[in-house]
């Protein structure tokens, strides 16, 4: 589950990227930032992923899971800081 995870998340922000042509999400790895200090999006760009990964999170695992909650921002390490970090939050979303 965890590399299908991956594999959506990654894929989103390659289909993001053909928008807003950022170098760090040419090639994006678990590794890759996502949000906050050295992060590839800006916060609308972050709101298009979590839109994009909801659906995606539907799509394939027929679950709905809400990315954008106080659940999420209360965290002490956001789950957006990384792909990695968020692969892990939404494993933990679809296993509620």
């Amino acid at each position: 589950m965890k590399n299908q995870i991956e594999a959506i998340i990654i894929e989103a922000l390659q289909d993001l990227n053909d928008d807003i042509e950022s170098e760090s999400l040419e090639n994006p790895t678990k590794e890759t930032k996502i949000f906050g200090e050295e992060g590839a999006l800006d916060s609308l760009a972050l709101v298009s992923l979590i839109s994009d990964l909801e659906e995606a999170i539907h799509d394939d695992f027929g679950k709905e899971v809400t990315l954008a909650d106080e659940k999420a921002m209360s965290q002490h390490r956001s789950p957006f800081g990384s792909v990695e970090s968020l692969t892990e939050y939404i494993e933990l979303l679809i296993k509620e």
